[in-house]
């Protein structure tokens, strides 16, 4: 058989010289929404809604990406509770990874390819306890850097060790940029894929029409990871992969991880602002997500 019809039984699609427009949306019918990344503990998380207030933009998720086991219970239990008044998802980041590790391999250039991923049995049973702390305290969205963590959290929530309304969200640091990458981390449980930051639209279209969860792209980045801008192309990210968060702010911070500001988080919304002033010059008919959609992961009160 030839290898693109073979692809095509399987579900992974070429795409025609003209792109087509994504026919898919997310359940409230809506085809984006807007994530702000590195909000790392609550007065973050308090400047960045401040500021979305005066800048009067949506912001549909916030994450974390220092890791749960950096932040104390009330830490967690105020995030939580901003981001639940708010009607916002919080995604915390899972802290136990290759960098924080004894392992010398991930601090070498060389090492440094396996990525954030998990080492051993033990440092997988410390990934999970960090998942069910932050899920104890209410959190219902993760953040995960592994897929073997992905399949087991997704099999938890199968079998009820994991409450069912809690999201699993796979970070770009993975690595992941192909449609049979995004197929497979579908098949073990993601919500939400981030694939690698500098993917060309034709590359987003194509892992579009292979999932169909939320593809959440990079509109920014810190200088660590490139540096690069897509403000103007946002409206036609949104019109070839929706449905999408479009991850904006990332080139207020320095490098992954960065601890952000309360001020800091404030320049964060206004980037949301300008993104969102794209779209509306470019693709004024794109319908955005509501506050508070009913799938959203939003914290649970507890």
């Amino acid at each position: 058989m030839d290898t693109h019809d073979f692809l095509n039984k399987i579900g992974i699609i070429k795409s025609e010289n003209n792109l087509q427009d994504s026919p898919k949306r997310f359940p409230d019918g809506a085809q984006y929404r807007f994530e702000v990344p590195g909000i790392q503990k609550p007065g973050a998380l308090e400047g960045l809604l401040e500021a979305i207030d005066e800048y009067e933009v949506m912001v549909h998720r916030v994450t974390q990406t220092k890791g749960i086991m950096l932040l104390t219970d009330q830490e967690i239990l105020d995030m939580a509770d901003l981001a639940h008044d708010a009607q916002m998802e919080l995604f915390l980041s899972v802290g136990p990874r290759a960098p924080y590790d004894t392992s010398a391999s991930a601090k070498t250039k060389e090492g440094a390819r396996i990525g954030y991923r998990l080492r051993g049995y033990d440092n997988l049973t410390y990934a999970i306890e960090d998942v069910k702390r932050a899920v104890d305290l209410g959190v219902r969205g993760i953040v995960v850097y592994d897929e073997g963590l992905l399949w087991v959290l997704s099999k938890m929530r199968e079998e009820g060790e994991l409450p069912t309304n809690v999201h699993f969200k796979v970070s770009a640091h993975c690595g992941h940029g192909n449609p049979a990458s995004a197929k497979l981390l579908e098949m073990i449980g993601a919500n939400s894929f981030n694939p690698v930051r500098d993917l060309q639209i034709a590359m987003l279209e194509a892992l579009r029409n292979s999932v169909d969860i939320s593809l959440d792209i990079h509109t920014e980045n810190p200088k660590s990871s490139g540096g690069f801008i897509r403000h103007y192309e946002a409206p036609e990210i949104i019109r070839k992969a929706c449905p999408v968060y479009l991850k904006t702010g990332g080139s207020v911070a320095a490098y992954h991880g960065y601890d952000t500001t309360r001020k800091e988080a404030g320049e964060r919304a206004r980037q949301v602002l300008l993104v969102q002033s794209m779209v509306n010059r470019f693709y004024p008919e794109a319908v955005i997500s509501k506050k508070g959609a009913s799938e959203m992961a939003i914290p649970d009160n507890i």
